[in-house]
């Protein structure tokens, strides 16, 4: 026991924001440290000051059901913060909890909202205006994002990189490409399900983003042959492209970029044409699949 007593005298001795927080309290998981608080007032100071100057705040480390006075809690003196990831936090996550946390940190470089559905528009304009140095952002399945509100982020986020817009259905053509226009460094981009998307977003996409290496378009039903040949012509650096469910575009659109070695996730017509043939007649020894 007095050993035991010894070595949490000499932990707690040691200098807190030199060697603790920075060095050793960063390696345990968050779910950990919220239990090490209640070991003594001391680890319970210990820990204030790391949650304070924490970095990266991962809500799937703690389970996805938090209570919304415990994140409040959590974050109240962080402002400092780097990353924020709170994707499918739709059970108790509103404006009320988040808006806070963006206001006093201005250096978030990441923010994660998947399918956060409970935010409004407000919560995109608070990121706008408070997080100036934005380079990811993910607002997949956030179906209370706006032109209005995409507008904000376009005008005050210009540094942005990657910006995950799937299933946003109120945004339309005119939107995207206002975004684009304004966000000229965008290297991934994911527009996916939505059938408001059509090839005017596309071709701005591909005239006004010359770094772009990912774009999603899975689902956009309006997309067609004409807006994949600009992005062809446009995105020399693309390394990725997902088109499933674009039924209007074709392998003539998409085989210049195969050629280049763009990842496509639609196979060749010839190579469809095979595998469903194998399907129907079973393994067939003289069906060559790698033509």
């Amino acid at each position: 026991m007095m050993s035991v007593t010894h070595t949490r005298g000499c932990l707690l001795d040691l200098p807190w924001e030199d060697i603790l927080v920075p060095h050793i309290l960063c390696h345990l998981p968050l779910q950990q440290l919220l239990s090490l608080q209640r070991v003594s007032k001391s680890f319970q100071s210990l820990i204030q000051l790391y949650l304070a100057n924490m970095r990266c705040f991962d809500s799937s480390q703690i389970g996805p059901a938090i209570p919304r006075a415990a994140f409040v809690n959590l974050l109240k003196d962080n402002e400092v913060l780097q990353q924020l990831a709170l994707q499918n936090c739709s059970d108790w996550l509103t404006d009320r909890e988040l808006l806070p946390v963006i206001g006093q940190n201005h250096h978030l470089h990441q923010i994660q909202l998947k399918g956060c559905a409970q935010l409004s528009r407000h919560a995109l304009v608070a990121i706008s205006l408070s997080c100036p140095n934005l380079r990811q952002l993910s607002l997949a399945h956030c179906e209370w994002v706006d032109s209005l509100s995409l507008r904000s982020l376009a005008d005050h986020c210009k540094a942005l990189e990657a910006v995950d817009l799937t299933a946003c259905r109120q945004l339309k053509d005119e939107a995207i490409c206002y975004l684009v226009q304004k966000c000229s460094r965008l290297k991934s981009l994911s527009l996916a399900v939505n059938a408001n998307v059509g090839d005017v977003a596309v071709e701005e996409t591909a005239k006004c983003c010359p770094e772009l290496e990912h774009l999603d378009l899975t689902g956009c039903l309006r997309v067609k042959n004409d807006s994949i040949r600009v992005l062809a012509e446009y995105c020399p650096k693309l390394r990725s492209l997902k088109v499933k469910h674009c039924h209007n575009v074709a392998e003539s659109s998409l085989s210049v970029l195969r050629s280049r070695g763009v990842e496509l996730d639609v196979e060749p017509p010839l190579q469809r044409a095979l595998v469903l043939l194998q399907d129907v007649v079973g393994f067939a020894p003289f069906i060559n699949l790698q033509i």
